[in-house]
């Protein structure tokens, strides 16, 4: 479905990303792990067409995407759920939902995306009037995955969805996640929070200093390359 070949991105002058290959099978999620730093906000952004490629290929069912304007992009079905969740704050959370289905011109289009979203957040349902920017953590996630679904996404790309939010609320979060799996979405989903992603993950890979040290099915994510991971120090050894 979505396959990322040889990649090499950053921003400007700074190379992030070294060689970095991976594939997103269709129907399943795949987990993109590693510490804050290690490239993998970087890696979905070159994917979105929001950082300029060096090198390497990006493609979405076997086409080549990289160069690609953003929108066009996810009018293809590639749709990127941001870190932070962004929201328009003085906007009503129904609104913001709406703004999601800009590709979809059709209004009985939006109005059935739109329920399929209040079917699987029924607490947007109950906040669909109110302003953006009074939502919790929690409900502001669930708004910025609610938006990314409404433009109907054959690749949803989540990045780091439990960052700052209490464990009860990651929980409802990976719960939500973990339906949409079962409904067959295709997701590359980054994440530094290991034992909530790999719950959720059909494969694994973790990323180190923009270099790929793991890539393989949830249980064979050893110990040793974790601890390569996350405590290793150093750059990348890659070379322009």
């Amino acid at each position: 479905m979505l396959e990322i070949e040889s990649l090499r991105a950053g921003y400007g002058p700074i190379n992030v990303l070294w060689d970095v290959s991976l594939r997103v099978e269709e129907g399943l999620t795949t987990v993109l792990l590693g510490p804050n730093g290690a490239g993998k906000s970087t890696l979905l952004r070159a994917a979105m067409g929001l950082l300029q490629v060096t090198r390497g290929d990006v493609r979405l069912r076997g086409e080549s995407i990289r160069g690609r304007a953003t929108h066009t992009l996810a009018e293809l079905g590639l749709v990127l759920v941001p870190e932070g969740r962004l929201a328009f704050g003085e906007m009503p959370v129904e609104e913001n939902l709406a703004l999601g289905a800009y590709a979809h011109r059709r209004r009985l289009r939006v109005a059935e995306a739109l329920e399929r979203v209040y079917r699987l957040f029924p607490r947007l349902r109950e906040r669909r009037r109110q302003l953006a920017g009074t939502l919790s953590g929690g409900e502001l996630q669930m708004l910025a995955i609610g938006r990314g679904l409404m433009q109907q996404p054959r690749v949803l790309l989540i990045d780091e969805p439990s960052l700052g939010l209490a464990p009860v609320v990651i929980d409802e979060v990976y719960g939500t996640i973990g339906e949409l799996r079962r409904r067959g979405l295709t997701i590359l989903l980054v994440e530094q929070h290991v034992a909530r992603a790999t719950a959720v993950a059909d494969r694994v890979y973790v990323l180190r200093s923009g270099q790929l040290v793991h890539a393989g099915a949830p249980g064979a994510v050893g110990r040793e390359a974790l601890r390569e991971a996350y405590l290793a120090t150093g750059g990348a050894g890659g070379t322009p």
